[in-house]
């Protein structure tokens, strides 16, 4: 890796140290600048889900399409929003509903049987925010999916030279605010290395406070 765990430990010190006096609870994030893409291809578009060691802060929220006993378990489970087929097809055309519902949740899934139905209604809307659901099994338990996309973050470049990701809050650890960090830098530089890009810079820093630069190799 480009970095090593103290330099990230470090940074995420000084980040703290420089986040200055704000009521309001702050979110930590990553920025990570690479080089080696050409933004105006197609395959420097990159997609990058990392399941972090530890949820960042507040956990992710998750909106399920399912029906049936599979929406209960669903329920039960944490997802925070689930709806099924009969209020997929109500929102049918609203694009203005979906959308305010889409922004209620950071990622979502399905029930397999519901994918064809989710990604006509909602995919239009999901696809562009980098949301579109993971196929369930109706059969399946969905609470370990859950508890893992609870932890999840999904990072878009969206053709930037830039990735750009919420890791946690500043009331978290030095040190699971390190390893997330360390999880996020660990896998965008294999996916990118895969298209011949490479890390250029890291940076932590709270929403509010000054960014604190990670040394790279």
């Amino acid at each position: 890796m480009t970095v090593d765990r103290e330099t990230l430990l470090e940074a995420v010190r000084k980040a703290k140290e420089a986040k200055g006096e704000r009521r309001l609870k702050q979110s930590f994030e990553i920025s990570i600048a690479v080089e080696g893409l050409n933004p105006k291809k197609p395959e420097s578009r990159v997609t990058v889900e990392v399941t972090l060691p530890h949820v960042p802060g507040r956990p992710q929220r998750i909106l399920f399409f399912a029906d049936g006993e599979l929406a209960r378990r669903a329920r039960d489970g944490g997802a925070d929003i689930v709806i099924g087929r009969e209020e997929i097809q109500r929102l049918e055309g609203n694009k203005k509903e979906i959308k305010k519902l889409v922004e209620k949740c950071d990622l979502t899934a399905a029930q397999a049987e519901l994918m064809v139905l989710v990604g006509k209604i909602f995919g239009p809307v999901l696809g562009p925010r980098g949301k579109m659901p993971r196929p369930v099994p109706s059969t399946a338990d969905p609470v370990p999916l859950i508890e893992k996309l609870r932890r999840t973050v999904r990072i878009m470049n969206r053709g930037q030279l830039c990735f750009q990701a919420r890791i946690g809050d500043e009331t978290m650890k030095d040190e699971e605010l390190a390893e997330n960090a360390a999880t996020v830098v660990e896998e965008i530089e294999r996916k990118i290395a895969d298209i011949g890009g490479k890390i250029k810079a890291v940076y932590l820093k709270t929403t509010m406070g000054k960014p604190a630069k990670v040394v790279v190799k």
